[in-house]
């Protein structure tokens, strides 16, 4: 019964893992044979300037979009938890973002964002200020790439948290508001350890999704301006399929997968003590 799974895993996980750890590991031109490397694709990971450079910016891409996405999907969850007239209807504008294709949404905000016709200059031509070159100024490219994934994934961690909520024991409210009339206290004190199993599995999802961006980038500065914006994946991408360089390829995912396994390692060892599923 397990053998099908183990073949989906061992074909499309595995076996690619185990060709980027050979390929980082070997050098290959075209039409020649392999030579074995050892670090030296390593190394030249550590000298390569768009490497640091997308290194960096994934760095503070992940700073940036993972914790305020949560806590944005906290809120809103929290928010539509309510019993109110027009629940459901921000439920649905607060998930709309959510079923958007990746290209979608790029495109939509790739016309909030355009220099001239672009609806946030329009904004601001209306109120006397200077429009400006969101997407093509290397102060802003990136910044504007963190609105679009946060305005995308918030709506799709809130679904996680707003039925964390609904899970939650009305005994266990009950009780907290004989204790306590502050509602601030109740969620944490009461609310949030109880929801941590689901914010660990958030944080981590979040974080992965922060390390695998390609279609914002694709779509909307394709890593520019000068590499002001460059991810790790992108650059991956382009290594991998515009320059045709496996080896290299190889070795930059054995980094990257490195780093998200060390990053989750480290989420995993600070939460502990403070995530109990039972």
């Amino acid at each position: 019964m397990l053998l099908p799974a183990l073949v989906l895993l061992a074909a499309f996980t595995y076996w690619p893992i185990a060709g980027s750890l050979w390929h980082s590991l070997h050098m290959q031109a075209p039409g020649l044979p392999s030579t074995f490397a050892g670090a030296e694709q390593f190394t030249a990971l550590l000298d390569d300037p768009v490497f640091r450079q997308a290194l960096r910016n994934n760095l503070w891409y992940a700073l940036v979009t993972v914790p305020v996405s949560v806590v944005l999907a906290l809120a809103m969850a929290l928010w539509v938890n309510q019993r109110y007239a027009g629940r459901g209807l921000l439920r649905l504008a607060f998930f709309t973002p959510t079923v958007l294709p990746m290209v979608a949404a790029a495109n939509i905000w790739l016309f909030f964002y355009a220099p001239d016709i672009g609806l946030l200059n329009r904004l601001l031509a209306a109120l006397g200020i200077a429009g400006h070159n969101w997407l093509g100024d290397t102060d802003t490219a990136l910044p504007a790439l963190m609105v679009v994934t946060i305005w995308k994934e918030a709506g799709f961690f809130m679904i996680f948290y707003l039925a964390a909520l609904q899970s939650i024991s009305t005994e266990l409210l009950d009780a907290a508001r004989l204790e306590s009339p502050s509602a601030w206290y109740r969620l944490r004190r009461v609310v949030l350890p109880l929801l941590a199993p689901t914010t660990l599995f958030v944080v981590v999802n979040a974080l992965i999704n922060a390390f695998k961006l390609v279609d914002h980038l694709f779509v909307l500065t394709r890593g520019g301006p000068n590499n002001a914006s460059t991810l790790l994946l992108y650059y991956l991408y382009e290594i991998a399929f515009k320059f045709q360089d496996a080896s290299y390829a190889g070795a930059l995912t054995v980094v990257l997968l490195a780093l998200l396994a060390l990053c989750s390692a480290i989420q995993f060892w600070l939460s502990r003590n403070r995530v109990h599923y039972r």
